[in-house]
């Protein structure tokens, strides 16, 4: 029994884990964006001896462009799909009766606090901020399977 408790409990913190998961990678897909525009800006910039030169190189360019929309685009689908996730994350954890267990729940998956942190924010030990934290794994409602694994 116990270890079925376990799981789901893990499956709730994974689930709630989904959000900064996207916010990791809309941060890490944004550096590589700029990154590449930059170097692609400074391979343009680049002219050693001011004389004219044929349209040999613009391949290698329109193949980094292309690589860098191909970024853009995967960069738009993570905001898309962190915006749905925090909407329904936000969401549940707000449905919860309890406005300590809301917090705790805010503070750890959303905000991404150390525990240390949260207990500083609501005035409490960080054990109990534990037990809090255990009561709300508790009253978390999770989404529907079918809608878990669509994503």
């Amino acid at each position: 029994m116990e270890q079925t408790s376990k799981t789901e409990n893990e499956r709730k913190k994974d689930y709630l884990r989904s959000y900064r998961k996207h916010v990791r990678r809309v941060q890490r897909i944004s550096v590589e964006v700029d990154e590449l525009k930059e170097m692609l800006k400074s391979t343009k910039a680049i002219n050693y001896d001011g004389m004219p030169h044929g349209s040999g190189g613009q391949g290698d360019l329109s193949g980094e462009i292309a690589r860098i929309q191909g970024l853009i685009d995967n960069l738009n689908y993570e905001k898309k799909m962190r915006i749905e996730s925090y909407t329904d994350i936000v969401q549940r954890i707000r449905s919860l009766k309890s406005q300590n267990e809301d917090d705790v729940l805010y503070y750890r998956y959303i905000k991404g606090e150390e525990w240390w942190e949260i207990a500083d924010h609501m005035k409490y030990t960080e054990r109990h901020i534990h037990r809090i934290h255990g009561k709300a794994l508790a009253h978390f409602q999770m989404p529907n399977k079918d809608v878990i694994e669509c994503q």
